[in-house]
């Protein structure tokens, strides 16, 4: 038996970051996932705007396999010391500035290929 229960906000340390989620190490014995999807309830544009390996993070448990020592962790919705973390701020404007100007980042790019 665990002393980890689903639903407990716990403190752990981010050892990997992936396009697909966070690994966090909680112990010496366990360790989980915050899926993409778990960051947060608006788009996760760059992963790594949310954390950087090291970094201390607390998570609310979301399911425990006690048989790998693994958990799906989350955190949405938890206020503590994750709030000193950069986030993006929306514009509103979602993908209307890419397509506004991607035509003209890409000929500035070719331009500077070709120099």
């Amino acid at each position: 038996m665990t002393q980890y229960k689903t639903g407990k906000i716990v403190k752990g340390n981010i050892t990997g970051i992936e396009k697909y989620g966070i690994f966090v190490n909680l112990d010496n014995y366990y360790s989980g996932l915050i899926h993409i999807s778990e960051i947060s309830d608006k788009f996760v544009s760059n992963i790594n705007d949310y954390g950087k390996v090291g970094d201390t993070v607390y998570v609310k448990i979301l399911e425990i396999d006690d048989k790998s020592n693994h958990m799906k962790l989350s955190l949405k919705n938890i206020k503590s010391n994750n709030e000193n973390k950069t986030h993006i701020k929306e514009t509103g404007s979602g993908f209307n500035i890419l397509k506004e100007n991607l035509d003209l980042w890409i000929e500035e790019k070719l331009l500077q290929i070709k120099q």
